[in-house]
This record gives structure tokens, C-alpha cells and sequence, in this order.
């Protein structure tokens, strides 16, 4: 059995233990874990609509938990150029300056640890 999310906790719950405990118990503990599709799958889904949102704030963690469910960053990138054509330039745009921090942050942390990926 999968430990219980407390990403929510992290996030909000010095503020919003409510939603903090919705975001953990509800969207990761449940919703996330569904088997209807893939979390690779449900990775690819979430991004594209963040993007598509201009969802900024929720874009990079979701952006590192898809590199962790084995999304390349070869395909998030064709992602965001493919969805600048649906849902803006703007919003693309902003989407690949938040994947290059991350994968920054990612390659850093490797280096840190004296690993490669």
C-alpha cells in the first residue's frame, strides 16, 4: 500500500488544513491513484491543461512529478510548442521558462549528488 500524500500538508497546511487535507486525501490519495489511465498518462493530461490555463503556481511541480512518471523532457517540450498553437504563445512560452527551471533545479541536484540523468 502507497504511503498517504502529504503534499497538501506541505503546501497549505500552516494556512488551510481543509484543503490542504482535500489536496492530499482526495486529488493524490485518490483521484491520482485511480487505474483508469496511467500516471504517465494522467502526467501528459495535467500539463496540457495547466498550460493551457496559464496555471503558473501548479506548473512546476507538476512538471517534475511528469519527468518522475517517465514524461521526457523531449516531449514536454513538443507539448508546449504543439499547445502554443491552442492555447497561446504566451502561455507556451511561459511553459518552457518553467520546464528549463526545473530541469535546471533537477541537473543541479543530480550534480550535487554526483549523479547523471
Amino acid at each position: 500500500m502507497k504511503a498517504p500524500s502529504t503534499i497538501g500538508q506541505q503546501t497549505y497546511g500552516d494556512i488551510a488544513p481543509d484543503f490542504a487535507d482535500l489536496t492530499d486525501r482526495v486529488l493524490f490519495d485518490e483521484i491520482w491513484e485511480r487505474s483508469g489511465l496511467s500516471p504517465r498518462d494522467k502526467s501528459m493530461i495535467t500539463v496540457s491543461a495547466l498550460v493551457a490555463l496559464y496555471r503558473v503556481n501548479e506548473l512546476p511541480p507538476h512538471l517534475e512529478k511528469a519527468l518522475n512518471n517517465s514524461v521526457t523532457p523531449d516531449e514536454l517540450k513538443d507539448l508546449m510548442t504543439h499547445l502554443a498553437f491552442y492555447a497561446g504563445w504566451p502561455a507556451a512560452s511561459t511553459a518552457l521558462g518553467a520546464l528549463r527551471a526545473v530541469m535546471h533545479r533537477r541537473s543541479v541536484s543530480d550534480e550535487q549528488q554526483g549523479t547523471d540523468k
